[in-house]
């Protein structure tokens, strides 16, 4: 794979989590399969670990399929990511959010009409 393949590949993710609404959330293979990337929950993570720090990603909304924060609970980043959510109205009950309430369904128009990108600005 070169550099520009997965530049290309981090940046789709890095958008797809940018569109997820406050009060959402989405798991790793859902935001690799809207990103364009089947079967690639995996580079999510990486995404996530290597996101330029001028990115203010909403990362906290990013949590496994089963609902559960992936971060071991009493970690820093654990409280963090548990605290973020709470203050957009997700309730979180034992490190785990129920997806059938707060998971993130969009819709085609909402993938094709998006707000610009967030790459527009450089």
């Amino acid at each position: 794979m070169s550099v520009l393949d997965r530049e290309t590949r981090l940046r789709r993710i890095w958008e797809t989590i940018q569109d997820i609404p406050r009060g959402c959330v989405a798991n790793y293979a859902q935001i690799a399969e809207i990103s364009g990337i089947p079967r690639g929950a995996r580079q999510v993570g990486y995404a996530l670990r290597h996101t330029p720090k001028n990115l203010e990603l909403p990362w906290h909304r990013v949590i496994t399929s089963s609902g559960k924060i992936a971060f071991d609970p009493g970690s820093r980043h654990f409280r963090l990511q548990r605290d973020r959510l709470r203050e957009e109205g997700v309730t979180v009950i034992d490190g785990k959010v129920d997806m059938r309430k707060n998971r993130w369904a969009p819709d085609l128009d909402e993938l094709l009409w998006k707000p610009s990108s967030m790459w527009d600005e450089e």
